[in-house]
């Protein structure tokens, strides 16, 4: 059961966070890295809406079962690119932060493929994934009613 119903949110709430949305989407790190950027932030955050909603995204943009569902073990498996490892491990620091520094190394491994300034979307990206799942955590969103806009 909904806490709060979409109807219920103000529109200003989620009609700034959509301009985020636009605003990333048109930046070089991509839809299909910033989509699974997103699923992988929101099974780390147990965000089963957001899940859902990403998993049909990734889905409708062709990506294989298999990295989908390897992607709670990315650092065990081959599917996924050095690049899109670096992101990931960007991506799990920061939605983990803990009142923790992240590492040097983490730093690194970005500098590898991304500009300074692709890092700082990709910061933006990591915070706004993890602002969208607090706020569907507790308004409790039902899951599985997400359909893909064509």
């Amino acid at each position: 059961m909904e806490r709060i119903s979409y109807q219920e949110v103000p529109a200003e709430i989620f009609n700034k966070l959509r301009a985020v949305e636009v605003y990333l989407d048109s930046s070089t790190i991509g839809k299909p890295l910033l989509e699974l950027l997103k699923l992988r932030i929101s099974q780390i955050n147990a965000c089963a809406y957001c899940v859902d909603m990403h998993y049909k995204e990734l889905k409708h943009r062709n990506e294989t079962e298999l990295r989908m569902s390897s992607l709670c073990v990315w650092q065990e498996t081959p599917y996924f690119s050095d690049k899109e490892r670096a992101a990931l491990q960007f991506a799990e620091r920061l939605t983990t932060l803990n009142g923790e520094q992240i590492p040097e190394s983490v730093y690194k491994s970005l500098f590898e493929f991304f500009s300074k300034s692709e890092i700082c979307n990709l910061t933006l990206a990591i915070a706004q994934m993890n602002t969208w799942n607090r706020l569907m955590i507790t308004f409790q969103f039902t899951p599985g009613n997400y359909k893909v806009s064509e």
